[in-house]
């Protein structure tokens, strides 16, 4: 259950070194590593007031951040509004079963709703089971198998 002292709101310059453990965390789940640049860059975008296609939140409890959302919004085939789509979440280990996935989630609902896209939607690991409960609450599972290309 969230507390009363949860707050999410908007990243901002000031939150780089918050955002960036947080990040940080969030890709060594996945088992990524991106270079300082990609860091930079994406940091950039998500505090640029003229970038509005991407788009993030912090959770932050008390003091202590506790959470990152990063959410763009896309053209689709078979929409005329755009769709938000929900990149990436994250929740600190310490934090998790306390409502911040879920705050952050209804915030991107919120913000999709108020800038009239036609829906959200996120995809995750099968093995991510922590993650799909509160998922299966609060969306619908589909049936779609991702696929990739890599950069050439």
């Amino acid at each position: 259950m969230t507390g009363p002292d949860l707050s999410i709101r908007v990243i901002t310059p000031d939150d780089a070194p918050a955002w960036r453990a947080l990040w940080r965390a969030y890709l060594a789940f996945y088992e990524t590593e991106l270079p300082p640049e990609v860091y930079a860059t994406s940091f950039d975008r998500l505090c640029d007031p003229d970038v509005t296609d991407y788009q993030g939140a912090l959770a932050v409890q008390g003091d202590t951040p506790v959470g990152i959302v990063h959410y763009i919004y896309h053209r689709h085939g078979w929409q005329v509004a755009p769709v938000c789509y929900l990149q990436d979440l994250f929740t600190a280990p310490a934090a998790r079963g306390l409502g911040v996935g879920r705050a952050l989630i209804a915030h991107v609902y919120a913000a999709a709703d108020a800038d009239g896209a036609a829906g959200v939607y996120w995809l995750t690991q099968t093995h991510n089971t922590q993650a799909r409960r509160l998922y299966d609450q609060v969306a619908r599972e589909t049936p779609f198998i991702k696929y990739v290309r890599a950069a050439s």
